[in-house]
C-alpha cells in the first residue's frame, strides 16, 4: 500500500497514534516497503510536528484518530513531498482528497504485484538507515537518530539473550506495549525484540499513564515488564495509599514483610543464596498477594530506564521482593547498553554491558569518574542531514559520548553519576551534580514530588520545589488538591491543609517547618559547604508533561523549568539578607 500511495525510496513514513497493532504494521511494512518508519509523540504540538515530517521528507502520514489529523492538516500546506495521510484508530470524519481509512489503505496494495515489494526488499542492506527516533532534545531542535536494519536486529537479539528472553518455541514472553513508540525503549521492548524472539504483545489503553495501566498488567500478567521511573513511583504511592488505610494489623504484617524483603534481597544482591523461613512465610503472606495486585504475578523481568529512578523506589520494590532492575542506554545506541540482571544487579548501578557492546571512561578523574563513551554494532549512523552534530557524538575512533558521567566499581557495574549538560558548576568554581540532592531531599520530605536544584555560576544553590497532588485524569494537568498521602502527612505534622495553595498562600508553619528540617538533614551529608541547599521556594503547580516542564518519558526538562520559574530563581538571588 504504501508503494501504491508512491513512498520513494528512504523517504519517511510518519505514524502519530498511540500504540496498536496499526501502528506495528505502519512501521515495519514502511521500511519493507523501502521507506524509513518514524514514529511522532502524541503530545507533539503541530509544529513540533511539522519539524520532524519536514526533516525526513515524509510522503505518508499515518495518525491514530481525529484529533491527531487535525495538527496534520494545519500544517499540510508546508510538507511538499507528502503524499498521503491514512487514519487508523476511527472512522474518518470528513472526506477529503488522499485521505485514506485504515482499510481503504490495505486495499490499495492489492493491485502491487508482489515481485515489485520484494525487489525492494531484496535491494535493502543491512547497513542502510531504516527507522529514525527523533531524540526530544532538552535544546534546541530534536535530531533524527538514524538507525540502520543491523543496529536494530542486532541489539534485539543481543538484548533479548542477555536478559534471557525465551524463545516462543519453548515458552512465549507476554509484554504490555504502552510506553510511547516513538521512543527506542518502548520500539526496542514493544517491536524488535518481540519479534526475535515471538513474544506476545497486549497493547494497553491510550490513557494506560494516567492510571488504567494496572487494569491491563492485572488482566495480562506479563512475564517481562518495562516501566520509565514515573511509573513505577506511581505503582509505589499508590500502594502506599491503599497500605496507610489498611487496618493495624495489616500494616504490622507489611511492615514486618517489608524488613525481610529488603534485607534478604539485599543479601542475595550480596551473593548469599539460603532462604530464611521468615522470608518464605512474608513471601506467603505478603510478597504474592501484592504481585498479584499490580499484575505482576508472572513477571520474572521487572525493568526500569530512561531517567535516574530513585534510591526509595527501588528498595520500597525490593522490600516487596519485587527487584526492579535498571538498564541503561540512548537512541544513539538503539536502546540498550548496560543491563541489570536478577543474578547480577547492584541498587543504583545499571548493570553491565551488553554482550558485544563496550565501555570506555574518558578522561576519569581521581575517583574513576569521567564521560561514558560506547562502541558495539548498536551505535547508530548518525543524526539525519547533521554532520556537524555526528561529529559531535561520534569521535573519530568510533565511540559514542553519551554526555553522561560516571564510572565503574571493581566488579565491573556502570554507576551513573551525573549528566555533563546538567552539572551546575557554582560562581565558586564547584561541580555540583543535581540528582543525588535532589534525590535525598526528595527521600527526605516524603510530601514532595519534584525538587530541582539550581545555582549555575551562582554563589550558592537554591531549589525549587513541588507537592504531590492529584492529576486530572483527561488532561494530564496537576491540580490544586494534595494527594490522599500527602494529606495525611500534612496531618501527622499538625497541619489541616488539603490544597497547595493554602500551604503556601499561608506559608504554612508546620509544613515549612518539616521542609526546612529535611533539607538541613540532607545539608548535613553534603559533601561540602558549597553543595548545601542555602534557599528554596514551593511552586504552585507540579511539573507535567502539560506544563513542558517534563518530556515524553517524564525526564525533567531543565532548561525549560530555568526558563518557565526565572522570576522565581532570580529571587533567590536579589534578596540583600544572606542566605539562611
Amino acid at each position: 500500500s504504501c508503494l501504491q500511495l508512491g513512498l520513494e525510496r528512504f523517504h519517511g513514513v510518519c505514524i502519530l497514534g498511540f500504540n496498536s497493532a496499526e501502528w506495528f504494521i505502519a512501521d515495519i511494512g514502511a521500511i519493507l516497503a523501502g521507506g524509513f518508519a518514524v514514529g511522532i509523540y502524541t503530545t507533539n504540538s503541530p509544529e513540533a510536528c511539522h519539524y520532524v515530517a519536514e526533516n525526513c521528507s515524509a510522503n505518508v502520514v499515518v495518525v491514530e484518530n481525529h484529533k491527531q489529523l487535525q495538527k496534520i492538516l494545519e500544517i499540510q500546506h508546508k510538507l511538499p513531498h507528502l503524499k498521503a495521510i491514512i487514519q487508523y484508530g476511527e472512522e474518518l470524519k470528513e472526506k477529503r482528497p488522499n485521505l485514506y481509512s485504515w482499510s481503504e489503505f490495505r486495499d490499495l496494495g492489492k493491485d502491487v504485484p508482489d515481485a515489485q515489494l520484494h525487489e525492494i526488499i531484496d535491494s535493502q542492506k543491512p547497513n542502510q538507515c531504516c527507522t529514525l527516533i527523533y531524540t526530544s532534545g532538552t535544546t534546541g531542535q530534536p535530531k533524527g537518530v538514524m538507525l540502520s536494519h543491523d543496529n536494530l536486529t542486532w541489539t534485539a537479539v543481543a538484548a533479548g539473550r542477555f536478559i534471557m528472553l525465551t524463545d516462543a518455541k519453548e515458552k512465549q514472553e507476554l509484554v504490555v506495549s504502552y510506553l510511547p513508540l516513538s521512543h527506542i525503549a518502548a520500539q526496542m521492548s514493544d517491536i524488535w525484540s518481540a519479534m526475535a524472539f515471538g513474544a506476545q504483545v497486549f497493547f494497553a489503553q491510550p490513557d494506560a499513564l494516567k492510571g488504567t495501566l494496572v487494569d491491563t498488567l492485572r488482566d495480562v500478567r506479563p512475564t517481562a515488564f518495562l516501566g520509565v521511573p514515573r511509573v513505577w513511583e506511581k505503582m509505589e504511592e499508590k500502594m502506599k495509599s491503599i497500605g496507610a488505610k489498611s487496618s493495624t494489623l495489616r500494616r504490622k504484617v507489611a511492615s514486618w514483610a517489608k524488613g525481610v524483603g529488603l534485607q534478604t534481597n539485599l543479601k542475595r544482591m550480596n551473593g548469599y543464596s539460603e532462604v530464611p523461613v521468615n522470608f518464605r512465610l512474608a513471601r506467603h503472606l505478603v510478597y504474592k498477594k501484592v504481585r498479584k495486585a499490580i499484575g505482576l504475578d508472572r513477571c520474572t523481568k521487572c525493568y526500569t530506564g530512561a531517567a535516574p529512578i530513585s534510591k526509595e523506589t527501588l528498595e520500597f520494590f525490593l522490600s516487596l521482593n519485587i527487584p526492579v532492575l535498571e538498564l541503561y542506554g540512548m537512541s544513539e545506541s538503539s536502546g540498550p547498553h548496560t543491563i541489570s540482571l536478577p543474578h547480577a544487579f547492584k541498587l543504583s548501578s545499571c548493570g553491565k554491558e551488553v554482550t558485544g557492546c563496550r565501555t570506555l571512561i574518558h578522561k576519569p578523574d581521581r575517583d574513576g569518574n569521567g564521560e561514558i563513551c560506547f562502541s558495539g554494532r548498536h551505535i547508530f549512523m548518525g543524526y539525519l542531514n547533521m554532520e556537524e552534530k555526528t561529529r559531535e557524538a561520534i569521535d573519530e575512533d568510533g565511540w559514542l559520548h553519551s554526555g553522561d558521567l560516571g564510572k565503574h566499581d571493581k566488579d565491573g557495574f556502570l554507576y551513573i553519576t551525573g549528566r555533563i549538560k546538567e552539572l551546575i558548576i557554582t560562581a565558586g568554581g564547584e561541580n555540583v551534580p543535581p540528582v543525588p540532592i535532589e534525590d535525598a531531599v526528595k527521600d527526605a520530605v516524603p510530601i514532595i514530588s519534584n525538587a530541582m536544584l539550581v545555582g549555575d555560576k551562582a554563589k550558592f544553590l537554591a531549589m525549587l520545589l513541588t507537592l504531590k497532588c492529584n492529576v486530572d485524569v483527561e488532561t494530564g494537568e496537576p491540580g490544586d488538591d494534595l494527594t490522599a498521602e500527602a494529606v495525611e502527612y500534612c496531618q501527622k505534622l499538625g497541619s489541616k491543609a488539603t490544597k497547595v495553595s493554602e500551604i503556601i498562600s499561608s506559608k504554612d508553619k508546620a509544613v515549612y517547618a518539616a521542609i526546612q528540617k529535611g533539607i538541613s538533614a540532607v545539608n548535613e551529608g553534603a559533601v561540602s559547604n558549597a553543595q548545601k541547599v542555602q534557599k528554596w521556594v514551593l511552586l504552585e503547580k507540579d511539573f507535567s508533561l502539560f506544563g513542558g516542564e517534563l518530556g515524553p518519558t517524564m525526564k525533567l526538562k531543565r532548561p525549560v523549568v530555568v526558563q518557565k520559574y526565572k522570576d522565581q530563581i532570580a529571587q533567590f538571588y536579589t534578596d540583600v539578607d544572606t542566605a539562611t
